[in-house]
């Protein structure tokens, strides 16, 4: 992996630009962890502490419901985050849990260094709340994507907006993303 605070700043000043000052103070509310593949970062019933910047690896965020039955309701990879939102600032139990498909590293920021940060540096605040209306965006185009669209529809929007997935993720694990049976999605990617 590249240099991971390079990472992180090159993420950042796509949205603000920091002097070195501005970015030591950044950096100095995160931390730096390591998981495995198969690894859960978070599990339904965790307080759940901190949100998860990728720098490298593919995690997938999923709902297990009553009959054992997986929703998967995100991937993220590298330059995005991640976490069971709710949870993260209302500091309560997680519904959803959060598992590595890949070998990950991420930075993990608590609620109280992100309210310390956004407190400290005004920019930061800015930073995430682009970062939380394009969250909300995907959100609400993916919601919009199951109540309107065939599962064809919804495959080709995949592999439209994250080609790489296709690559990365297992076939069943797509299928479930994608509310489809995995014999479906052979049908679909033929």
């Amino acid at each position: 992996m590249n240099n991971p605070k390079k990472i992180l700043r090159d993420h950042i000043e796509k949205v603000v630009k920091l002097t070195d000052n501005e970015f030591d103070f950044v950096i100095g509310h995160f931390a730096l962890q390591s998981f495995k593949k198969t690894q859960f970062i978070i599990q339904a019933g965790d307080h759940v502490k901190d949100v998860f910047f990728i720098l490298s690896g593919l995690v997938k965020l999923f709902y297990m419901d009553e009959s054992a039955k997986q929703h998967i309701v995100s991937f993220a990879m590298e330059d995005w985050w991640e976490t069971d939102f709710n949870a993260y600032y209302a500091q309560r139990r997680a519904v959803f849990s959060l598992a590595c498909l890949e070998n990950t590293e991420t930075y993990s920021l608590s609620l109280e260094n992100f309210n310390r940060l956004c407190n400290g540096l005004q920019k930061m605040e800015h930073f995430f709340l682009m970062k939380s209306i394009a969250g909300h965006i995907g959100s609400q185009e993916r919601i919009l994507s199951f109540l309107t669209s065939d599962a064809r529809a919804r495959y080709e929007n995949l592999i439209n907006k994250s080609p790489g997935l296709l690559q990365r993720v297992p076939k069943a694990t797509l299928a479930l993303y994608l509310g489809v049976s995995r014999e479906t999605l052979s049908r679909l990617g033929s």
